[in-house]
């Protein structure tokens, strides 16, 4: 009976991860991590998302947030500058946290112009990235804010990254270019 709860248990973790929403996240199916990382991470997004809704409900929706390797990147709007603090404290609270990336900002900050302008440049770069031989796209989020990309994700090796942030770098109107790429070789488990 353990078994099935554990199989099961591990069969909806599995299909919890950020695949699902929207296309965003590292896509399992090109995802470098082991089983178990993918599983670790799951839980520790899913540990955030809850502690998150739990304190205030609207971050629930307002609030994202990806792991890997246990490196949290946060990204959405809220109304305060107490708030973004308070949920990267939460972050840094979530056990087995090894770094955090805040890229929330702050409503009123941004208006419709920059938002959408912002949007364009995510699109742009996430086209570049589909369409490069060299990349896999899916292993990796990005985030614009006030045009600065964050890009955050896994690269199979050094020309990878850099051949992501060659693309990045290409794009019109962009100022700064965020980067939170890890390499596989990197990740904690590899270095055993």
């Amino acid at each position: 009976m353990k078994i099935i709860i554990s199989f099961i248990l591990i069969c909806l973790l599995v299909s919890c991860t950020s695949v699902g929403r929207f296309g965003t996240g590292v896509d399992i199916t090109f995802d470098p991590r082991t089983i178990g990382m993918q599983i670790d991470d799951t839980i520790m997004q899913k540990n955030l998302s809850a502690r998150l809704a739990l304190t205030e409900k609207k971050y629930f929706l307002t609030v994202q947030s990806e792991v890997i390797d246990g490196r949290i990147f946060l990204s959405g709007k809220v109304n305060e500058p107490e708030e973004k603090i308070r949920i990267t404290k939460l972050a840094w609270e979530t056990k087995g946290v090894r770094s955090v990336k805040n890229a929330i900002t702050i409503k009123g900050q941004t208006n419709f112009k920059s938002t959408a302008k912002d949007i364009l440049i995510t699109s742009q770069l996430r086209s570049a990235l589909v369409f490069n031989k060299k990349t896999k796209a899916r292993n990796y989020t990005l985030e614009t804010i006030n045009k600065h990309i964050y890009i955050f994700g896994i690269a199979t090796d050094i020309e990878e990254k850099k051949e992501v942030m060659k693309e990045a770098n290409k794009i019109f109107d962009v100022d700064k270019v965020i980067p939170s790429i890890y390499l596989i070789s990197e990740l904690s488990r590899n270095k055993m």
